[in-house]
């Protein structure tokens, strides 16, 4: 797979993806300011669980996710908790894309979906930023560590996201909730994660802060403006809640572990000659940045993130088996789910299981 071309910019709608645009285009019309048609769908390539559109008018183009048709596990895919993030954080400056509406009847195209301005810029994927020069390099990175702990400073009282999810015990709440998705998604037996759904929580760290955590805070979630390394909108804000900064923080630290697939991994490279900040670094800005003084075992930190993403990955399998999977790549995704339950466990008996 070449995420350059597999995963960026947008492609025709599928039959199976097709929306009544007509009643679409009513919709529109009654609830976006300033929309007017005709309008264009398309579909964007890239693996999002919720099937993600591109609605390009003579004016404006727009961008519509919806929920997945057919049978969904229970509080996946809540397209209406991303609007309500992206809608209290847009007003502050923070880089969202700017939310026009929510619609929850599932009679007008068939499923819970809203709709928001389509952010303009670069959509990067592979995480060694190729044809770019180091000091290029480090400015990106420098935007995403800056970025990340600009949502983890903000305070929810102040803008109405105090009622967004419980402050405390964000991971032993999301080794539950993922335990859970894990095992109603299940297709196999696999020691290693039956091993970390026992183990994680039984050693779960003192929390010490608590924020917005996006949830899915990686390269390909963002926006960058086309010409500076400036982050213009955070995107896929599927997995947001208040818990933890230093869970979401180290999901993102996860791609240096990863390999350079061509994905947001940069494992093994030298990051120096690249111009790319290596973990230690990274770390250092994030607390300088916030101004927090505890980040906790890292080891554990990284074996949790490699749990959830794996529970989240047999998801994708259990959804090819259905029939159900989105995106084109699901298969492929889905065979990375095994291996990273072996790497989540050797990080486990790192931090002490």
């Amino acid at each position: 797979m070449n995420p350059d071309i597999d995963m960026v910019g947008t492609t025709s709608v599928s039959e199976k993806d097709k929306l009544n645009e007509e009643i679409l285009l009513q919709w529109m019309t009654e609830n976006v300011a300033g929309f007017s048609g005709p309008m264009t769908l398309s579909k964007f390539k890239g693996g999002q669980s919720n099937p993600t559109y591109c609605i390009e008018t003579p004016n404006a183009d727009y961008v519509l996710r919806r929920k997945p048709f057919g049978k969904l596990l229970p509080s996946a895919h809540a397209v209406d908790r991303e609007h309500k993030v992206i809608a209290a954080l847009h007003p502050t400056g923070f880089p969202v894309a700017k939310p026009f509406g929510l619609c929850t009847d599932d009679d007008v195209i068939g499923t819970m979906f809203y709709v928001m301005e389509r952010a303009k810029g670069r959509n990067l994927w592979n995480g060694t930023l190729p044809n770019m020069q180091p000091a290029e390099r480090t400015a990106i990175y420098n935007a995403m560590i800056d970025t990340l702990a600009a949502l983890h400073k903000i305070k929810v009282d102040e803008i109405g996201l105090s009622d967004y999810g419980k402050p405390d015990d964000y991971c032993a709440r999301q080794i539950a909730r993922w335990s859970k998705q894990y095992k109603l998604s299940e297709t196999e037996t696999i020691d290693e994660m039956d091993n970390l759904i026992n183990w994680l929580p039984t050693s779960i760290p003192a929390q010490h802060y608590s924020s917005i955590t996006h949830g899915d805070f990686r390269l390909d979630n963002m926006i960058f403006d086309a010409n500076d390394a400036r982050v213009i909108a955070v995107l896929d804000w599927e997995l947001s809640t208040l818990g933890d900064p230093i869970a979401d923080f180290t999901y993102f630290l996860m791609s240096w572990i990863m390999p350079p697939d061509g994905r947001s991994g940069i494992a093994g490279l030298n990051l120096a000659e690249l111009g790319i900040p290596n973990m230690e670094e990274t770390i250092s800005r994030y607390k300088a940045q916030t101004g927090f003084e505890h980040v906790g075992d890292i080891n554990w930190y990284l074996s949790y993130n490699l749990f959830r993403i794996a529970a989240i990955l047999q998801g994708i399998v259990k959804r090819v088996a259905d029939g159900t999977a989105n995106s084109p790549q699901a298969a492929e995704m889905g065979k990375k789910m095994k291996p990273l339950t072996h790497i989540a466990w050797g990080f486990a008996q790192k931090a002490g299981a």
